[in-house]
């Protein structure tokens, strides 16, 4: 999908695992990035949110659960013709964000070509790890990109409880006693029965945990109380505590731990991007226990060129047959199907030209040029084919006929299908044209190859397909070459009137 050109950005912020609420807001981390953002320019208003919630959720998971240690700037920038390109904007705001102390900081929404999503899976958490981070190193190398994040780097204060088990076995203690005790002391207990403090419209339920101070604290939670089969047990005779840190997140694709790399594209597409990571030394030389998969927009970016093509197929086919039922011959479609190609070419210089890349807009456009296309080439054989069977003009003279008499029509099909697009591609209205545009580029570009190309090249394939035609039919019916059936009926210089 083409980068869009929309007034609203977002710069999202997060600090290490463990982080709390007051501490984000204590840090004044909001406020410098506001103060930072505004120095851009072209920015009218920001709108902040810490903790999550909907405007700070996960734009690629859609996870909007609160976290304190995540905030999002919301930025409404200027109109689009008083301000650069918003990605323009959003590399400005990335030079800004850079060395902002103790943050991981993304820009944008996170939209179609907006960053690229790669993940690696593996059944072996060391060697995970150990690719993971050779192929972040790697990235970050690549020219033109954005920040890159990785959930590999993610670690997380924990406490770690080791059960001895052989003492918990002599007191009667099971490891989900151990963990039911803490999971309530630590994260709190939330149960239908237990008692809810009653207000004049609603209940309030009560949630009862340890607070923050004894949650922190190892020596309280291992005079915890568990219970046994002979009795309660202090947590401590049971279990050591300690203090550790371990992943974040654990992400699983396909059931198998994965790390994920979340790539800005900046200036660059989607499949630029694709192919400077597939080349990458660390990319290339992974061991087969840890596959790369692409996810997110890069696979549906193969899907949907895989779909298209299936459906170009699908339409070339379709248009023979239909040709075929025209004509009633099998072979002068050809003729006809010889346009596609021409207009192709046509297509792809104009998205160069254009600095638009090969997009989901530019195939819509290719699939609307096969039809202008065989239509300018349907004139002109069925002008031809028309004028020997009824006038009786000799091949040449048909085609001539046909080139002069069909030119009209084509390019005049030509210029108002151009001068309807020509708007779209120039981006010309107040609605952003981001999407339209490489669709008009494609279009424009393709029919103005086409128009000239097809009065050329399909008049010289006529003569090839027509002496084809004539050969399979003297193969198909040797009587009648016996007996001196001419070579070509109404040849080129045959005089008018020729009978075929």
């Amino acid at each position: 999908m083409p980068a869009d050109n929309n007034a609203q950005t977002q710069v999202s912020l997060e600090l290490p695992p463990g982080t709390l609420l007051p501490e984000t807001e204590a840090e004044a981390l909001v406020k410098e990035a506001t103060q930072r953002a505004m120095g851009v320019g072209h920015i009218q208003t920001i709108y902040s949110t810490i903790g999550g919630g909907s405007a700070g959720s996960d734009p690629i998971t859609g996870s909007g659960a609160a976290d304190p240690r995540k905030a999002t700037l919301t930025l409404r920038m200027t109109p689009r013709e008083q301000r650069p390109p918003k990605q323009e904007i959003e590399k400005r705001l990335r030079e800004a964000m850079r060395d902002l102390p103790g943050a991981r900081v993304r820009v944008g929404l996170g939209g179609s070509n907006d960053k690229y999503i790669m993940t690696l899976s593996s059944d072996d958490p060391a060697m995970l790890d150990r690719v993971a981070r050779d192929v972040e190193r790697g990235i970050r190398t690549i020219p033109g990109i954005g920040g890159v994040t990785s959930t590999a780097s993610l670690v997380r204060p924990e406490i770690y409880v080791r059960p001895d088990f052989a003492r918990a076995a002599d007191l009667g203690v099971t490891s989900s006693a151990i963990a039911e005790t803490l999971r309530v002391a630590t994260g709190g207990d939330y149960e239908q029965n237990l008692a809810k403090l009653n207000v004049a419209q609603r209940q309030i339920p009560i949630l009862v945990r340890l607070d923050d101070a004894a949650r922190e604290d190892l020596h309280v939670l291992e005079r915890l109380t568990v219970p046994g089969q002979k009795g309660p047990v202090r947590l401590g005779e049971v279990a050591t505590l300690t203090m550790s840190g371990g992943p974040a997140v654990i992400r699983r694709y396909d059931r198998s731990r994965n790390v994920r790399f979340e790539i800005e594209l900046g200036s660059r597409g989607l499949g630029e991007v694709t192919q400077a990571v597939r080349a990458l030394p660390a990319v290339a030389q992974m061991p087969s226990s840890v596959p790369l998969v692409d996810v997110g927009d890069a696979e549906m970016m193969t899907e949907l060129f895989g779909s298209f093509g299936i459906a170009m197929l699908t339409g070339v086919v379709c248009i023979y047959i239909v040709l075929v039922m025209l004509f009633k011959d099998l072979l002068q479609p050809f003729t006809i199907l010889v346009a596609l190609p021409l207009s192709l070419g046509g297509a792809f210089v104009a998205l160069m030209l254009a600095h638009q890349s090969f997009s989901m807009p530019s195939l819509i456009g290719l699939v609307m040029l096969m039809g202008i296309a065989t239509k300018n080439s349907i004139l002109l054989v069925e002008y031809a084919i028309t004028a020997r069977r009824e006038l009786g003009m000799a091949r040449l003279d048909a085609l001539l006929d046909a080139c002069h008499k069909r030119a009209r029509p084509v390019i005049m099909t030509t210029l108002a299908m151009g001068a309807g697009m020509m708007p779209i591609a120039l981006g010309l209205g107040s609605a952003d044209m981001s999407f339209r545009a490489p669709m008009a580029m494609a279009v424009i570009g393709g029919l103005l190859t086409s128009t000239v190309l097809s009065l050329l090249v399909v008049p010289a394939v006529f003569p090839y397909v027509d002496d084809f035609e004539h050969w399979i039919r003297r193969l198909a019916s040797p009587r009648g070459h016996a007996r001196g059936a001419p070579a070509h009926p109404a040849g080129d210089n045959a005089p008018p009137g020729t009978p075929t």
